[in-house]
């Protein structure tokens, strides 16, 4: 991991996350060629953003860029001050940069309930690979592999959708796909 990461601090601009049906959720997203100073603040600002939403990832295109990018942590822990307080501890930070992913071995098959920043208060099992393998690379460009087991892999996978203009709702039958574009449709007609 890159030493801008190792000892994260909860800092960056919080920036706007795009929901459904906006079409850059819907577009395959460009690599990513530049590599410099731009590219690593846009990181940390995605890192800040999910973690203030609160998440465990967020993808370029949540946020209106058609980038393949996106940022993950399934370790950290969130904890609220006091009951019904709406402030929160954030600790245990273990974030991760994912430029360019490409999932190049999978096996296995786990179900477990997704929900999205960019699809507000839906939540749905979702079949996924319990194992895969990715080839990514870092801010610098530098390349990388790792091997991603359980909730890990699903949320690799889960990003790595929205890279190539999948929501996760496109991943369950027919039926709940319909129903669940149109309760958002409307949802974002009434805001």
């Amino acid at each position: 991991m890159e030493t801008i990461l190792k000892n994260y601090q909860l800092q960056g601009d919080k920036l706007p996350i795009i929901t459904f049906p906006d079409p850059v959720l819907t577009t395959k997203a460009v690599e990513v060629t530049e590599f410099n100073a731009d590219l690593e603040k846009l990181c940390l600002n995605m890192l800040y953003t999910m973690y203030k939403a609160p998440g465990i990832g967020l993808a370029a295109p949540q946020i209106g860029l058609s980038k393949r990018i996106f940022v993950l942590d399934v370790d950290y822990t969130r904890e609220e001050t006091s009951e019904d307080s709406g402030e929160y501890i954030l600790a245990d930070f273990n974030p991760q940069i994912f430029i360019n992913p490409k999932i190049i071995d999978k096996e296995g098959e786990i179900i477990y309930q997704e929900g999205c920043l960019s699809l507000p208060d839906i939540y749905e099992d979702v079949k996924r690979f319990e194992t895969i393998h990715v080839e990514y690379q870092d801010t610098k460009g530098q390349s990388h592999k790792i091997e991603a087991h359980e909730l890990l892999s699903i949320c690799i996978q889960h990003e790595n959708d929205h890279l190539d203009g999948i929501v996760f709702i496109d991943r369950l039958s027919n039926l709940k796909k319909t129903f669940f574009k149109k309760k958002l449709i409307k949802a974002k007609k009434q805001r």
